[in-house]
């Protein structure tokens, strides 16, 4: 992968976005990107992501932190055209194929005619309810594959 579309990659993963779902806590939002490796010895790593080539599977990590506030928020990432979403780590994310427009789980959208597939998925969003914000800190983690 070219170093601008690198770029772009990173870029976009660092646009995530946290709105109030209820009262209007203050979230603070940092995100990483690491590429997963297989090696016959140590098996699957991730390392931070440096070099990307189409065919890897890179691990996006959202890290929420409540800085005030109470209730819950929503956390909003759009994915680079560059990267094809897999899934999130614990399956409770909506996604969207229209640009942010509407939103829904993925096997409920629909393009045209068929059901909507990984590589129409345009933005991910998690809903992180009051309780878990109480915590004050979480983490979002979620795959994709390089295009």
């Amino acid at each position: 992968m070219n170093r601008t579309a690198f770029a772009a990659l990173i870029g976009l993963c660092l646009t995530a976005t946290a709105t109030a779902a209820e009262a209007s806590p203050a979230v603070a939002l940092d995100s990483a990107v690491f590429v997963e490796r297989i090696t016959p010895d140590a098996g699957r790593l991730l390392e931070p992501a440096s070099d990307l080539s189409r065919g890897d599977r890179v691990v996006y990590v959202v890290r929420w932190y409540r800085m005030g506030g109470d209730g819950g928020f929503t956390v909003t990432n759009p994915l680079p055209r560059s990267v094809q979403f897999q899934g999130s780590a614990n399956g409770d994310e909506e996604v969207s194929i229209d640009g942010g427009k509407t939103w829904g789980k993925l096997a409920t959208m629909r393009v045209g005619n068929r059901i909507a597939t990984p590589e129409d998925v345009t933005h991910v969003r998690w809903r992180v309810d009051p309780r878990t914000a109480a915590r004050g800190q979480g983490r979002i983690a979620y795959s994709a594959i390089v295009r």
